[in-house]
């Protein structure tokens, strides 16, 4: 029986740590989207750490990332721009891919 709590105990452990990573990969994800979407609206650095920082927030809103999605489309489409959500969601899936890199290189 021991070896059955040993092993539940480590799954626990394991599913803390994958939701861990997965929480701050997606606000990693997140804030490098919105510098993409504050470079793309011509902000100052200090105008777009500001940005990142509204778009992670966002992600707040509601479960899942559409909460995020509308508000990176809606102020690109604001300021004049022209995307789509697909091209925003595409980003957002290839910032994951960056984001988790960084995390676990320590970044």
């Amino acid at each position: 029986m021991a070896s059955f709590d040993d092993r539940e105990k480590a799954f626990e452990s394991k599913f803390k740590l994958d939701e861990e990573l997965k929480f701050k990969a997606t606000a990693r994800r997140n804030k490098l989207l919105g510098m993409w979407a504050a470079d793309l609206m011509g902000m100052s650095a200090a105008e777009a750490a500001d940005y990142a920082k509204e778009v992670v927030k966002s992600d707040f809103e509601r479960p899942g990332d559409e909460d995020v999605l509308e508000k990176v489309h809606g102020d690109l489409q604001a300021k004049g721009l022209d995307t789509s959500e697909h091209i925003v969601r595409k980003h957002m899936d290839d910032l994951m891919g960056t984001a988790v890199q960084q995390i676990e290189a320590g970044e």
